[in-house]
């Protein structure tokens, strides 16, 4: 009796599970089948050849794959409540995708007021339930593109234009800096602010500032602009790209680009969000994770750059060597990093106020 009464229960216990799990083989149910509406908010135009156009290159990449219906809205200031407003309520888009850590403050506000939309902030490091916050390490491109520069360089005095004195900005100014001085130690990087992301007036005015005040042949920015290169490029002056690769429109002066691959981000997390597997998150991405990186180098380029470059970029994938790994000093001469210690995240996203030895602000 006994044993019946085991096996009767093995029988209904097999019996429950059949029902509760799903077969083997069974396909995996297909959440691509239904449309979703994904809101985007550009900073500028989605054909800029830089910053925003990455963003709409990386998200038409997987549009079909995801069956994503995709609404752009371009040229969005930085106060943004009613457009992120109108893209839920008026659009129904289901996710949301802002790219400026300056939208972050009234995305969040509306992600509280709609718990069931996702939201996405590039360059911010808050995240909810329904909110990620995520950005690439591109200080390591950065480092990557100084090496090529430094080797490049024969006056030693480099020009950098970038938009705003933030801790983004910054990491690149001093990444760069430090990759420079890593093949060329006596090399100064001459940085002059613009103050916009987008415009073209200020970034070329900074541009003939720096390239007006100094012997420099070498010039990188941070900014979306193009200016910095057309500038660079009708004065023959070699000059380092940033977002896209635009070695095609400045074939005599460009040697590399540091470059975003943001489909890499943007195709798993949106099929998380598919699947209803979202996380909300703050992500700050390695580059040996495919998001950033350099792209093409220019055959204008120093002899032995790639022998250079190759090395440096074992070392950082060997992760026994960051950028920001010290003794490093500022460029007032204070040791702001020991040796054998490495500078932590937080002080780097939030509070990266100094320059390093080799960087003189102009302007």
């Amino acid at each position: 009796m006994k044993k019946i009464i085991i096996i009767a229960f093995l029988l209904l216990f097999a019996a429950i599970i059949g029902i509760s799990l799903p077969q083997s083989g069974q396909p995996e149910k297909d959440v691509t089948a239904r449309t979703t509406k994904v809101g985007v908010l550009l900073t500028g135009s989605r054909s800029d050849r830089s910053y925003c156009q990455a963003h709409y290159e990386a998200l038409e990449a997987i549009k079909d794959e995801l069956n994503l219906h995709i609404v752009y809205l371009e040229n969005v200031p930085d106060s943004c409540y009613r457009y992120i407003e109108s893209l839920v309520r008026d659009e129904d888009c289901k996710i949301i995708v802002g790219v400026s850590i300056f939208y972050g403050d009234d995305m969040r506000r509306v992600a509280t007021e709609h718990p069931d939309v996702y939201f996405f902030n590039t360059g911010g490091v808050i995240s909810r339930k329904n909110f990620s916050s995520y950005f690439g390490r591109m200080y390591q491109a950065r480092y990557l593109s100084g090496v090529v520069a430094g080797m490049k360089t024969k006056t030693g005095e480099l020009g950098y234009v970038a938009a705003f004195p933030i801790p983004e900005c910054i990491r690149g100014i001093n990444a760069f800096t430090l990759g420079v001085r890593s093949v060329r130690p006596d090399a100064v990087v001459h940085v002059r602010y613009c103050g916009s992301w987008v415009e073209d007036a200020p970034a070329k005015e900074a541009s003939r500032a720096l390239l007006d005040g100094y012997p420099i042949d070498v010039l990188a920015l941070h900014t979306n602009s193009l200016e910095p290169h057309r500038e660079a490029d009708a004065r023959g002056i070699w000059s380092i790209g940033y977002n896209l690769d635009n070695a095609a429109m400045f074939p005599n002066t460009y040697l590399t680009a540091c470059v975003w691959r943001w489909e890499v981000y943007y195709r798993k997390q949106i099929r998380n969000c598919l699947q209803g597997k979202f996380r909300g998150s703050h992500e700050w991405i390695d580059m040996e994770d495919g998001i950033v990186g350099l792209s093409g180098l220019s055959d204008k380029a120093a002899p032995q750059t790639k022998t250079r470059l190759k090395a440096a970029s074992t070392r950082l994938k060997s992760r026994g060597f960051d950028v920001f790994y010290g003794p490093i000093r500022d460029n007032t001469g204070c040791l702001r990093v020991e040796a054998g210690e490495s500078m932590p995240d937080d002080e780097m996203l939030n509070s990266f106020n100094w320059y390093v030895e080799g960087v003189e602000i102009e302007g």
